[in-house]
């Protein structure tokens, strides 16, 4: 029984992790086509347009840029928190080795909503 709640999280993990993805490669994305447009534009001669799409493409990029830095920041946290679980379960702290997965749960589930 235990299995299959670990194999449901894991599979629920790997499923919002990949929605965390696509936000950040959503902005990745436009970060680009903004930056090819800007590009596009300054070799035209369109200073304003330029400026514009350059622009829009920083905001895109520092938008990827701070999604991937707050998930890690949350991932690391939750990798110490599962390291003190399995070091306390090891020792038959049960209670406390809990309390660490409950904390690495809530890092996890940050590090998706960023």
């Amino acid at each position: 029984m235990k299995t299959q709640t670990i194999a449901a999280f894991i599979g629920a993990l790997a499923l919002t992790l990949s929605a965390q993805t696509y936000a950040s490669d959503h902005h990745t994305a436009l970060a680009l086509q903004h930056a090819a447009s800007a590009s596009a534009h300054g070799q035209d001669g369109h200073a304003d347009q330029a400026l514009k799409h350059a622009e829009e493409a920083l905001k895109h990029a520092e938008a990827a840029e701070k999604d991937h830095a707050e998930a890690h920041a949350h991932t690391s946290a939750a990798v110490k928190h599962l390291k003190e679980a399995v070091d306390h379960a090891k020792q038959g702290h049960a209670d406390v080795a809990a309390n660490h997965t409950e904390e690495a749960s809530a890092h996890l589930r940050q590090s998706i909503e960023q």
